[in-house]
């Protein structure tokens, strides 16, 4: 089933184009990173598939009425700013407004099924503004958990996390996929994104420059040329590693090499 589908998606941004061309197609049980350098156009790109960008080409969400959004495709922005003082259980609760007509028992179902997932539970009393930075990243995080839709996208997710709870965070998406969802996320740390997403995309100067398994995209080629590093993956007792070795700056300096 497919989730996600664009064809010719396109945005510029003063006379230049931020995105060019993007094809693309997320169906359920996947697990998508969207890697890329800074500027790469990760950003733009899920605010365009979403329509909040007035973007050219097709986007199945776009097209939908924003009551049909809300209930297909649940969206974790990179800000994390948190405007009110609610309590985070209240904060959660707000990903329902997706369902409208649900009965309150559902409702308290998925949020509390999201506060678990999130280790919220210790928390759930607390002003949401008076979190620390990661502790509100994974409220936010379950307040989409709460909103139950086919696809989840989420722009950085793991940002400002610490190590376990990137990893538990990780491995929640890999569940939601393999429970019949979809995940999109953009992500930096190149070693989660290969040991736990099913399929990587990476962008480079707005266009998609390798989309595959992770050992197809993460090659020494695609690393060198976009993100201008020397790497390579290595299969660990745990699963993928991803091992960097050093940056390129005129030259290659590989250690190893």
């Amino acid at each position: 089933m497919t989730m996600l589908e664009l064809r010719a998606l396109s945005f510029h941004r003063g006379g230049q184009a931020v995105l060019d061309g993007i094809d693309l197609s997320i169906g359920a049980g996947e697990f998508v990173g969207l890697l890329g350098p800074n500027g790469a156009g990760k950003t733009t790109l899920l605010r365009a598939a979403l329509g909040l960008l007035p973007a050219r080409g097709h986007s199945s969400l776009a097209r939908l009425s924003v009551r049909e959004r809300a209930r297909a495709a649940a969206y974790m922005p990179q800000g994390r700013e948190i405007a009110w003082p609610m309590p985070v259980e209240a904060l959660v609760a707000l990903g329902r407004i997706a369902h409208p007509h649900s009965a309150g028992a559902t409702d308290r179902a998925a949020i509390e099924r999201a506060i678990a997932a999130l280790h919220l539970d210790p928390l759930r009393h607390r002003r949401a503004t008076e979190l620390s930075g990661g502790e509100q990243a994974r409220t936010l995080i379950a307040r989409a958990l709460a909103q139950e839709t086919p696809l989840l996208i989420a722009d950085e997710p793991i940002a400002g996390l610490d190590p376990a709870a990137q990893i538990d965070a990780m491995r929640l998406f890999r569940r939601l996929a393999g429970q019949g969802h979809a995940v999109l996320a953009s992500l930096h740390d190149l070693g989660l994104a290969a040991r736990h997403c099913t399929r990587l995309i990476l962008l480079h100067q707005g266009r998609i420059a390798a989309d595959g398994p992770p050992q197809a995209v993460l090659t020494a080629a695609n690393l060198a040329r976009v993100f201008g590093i020397t790497a390579h993956l290595a299969q660990g007792p745990g699963g993928i590693l991803f091992q960097p070795l050093d940056t390129i700056e005129g030259e290659d300096r590989c250690p190893t090499c």
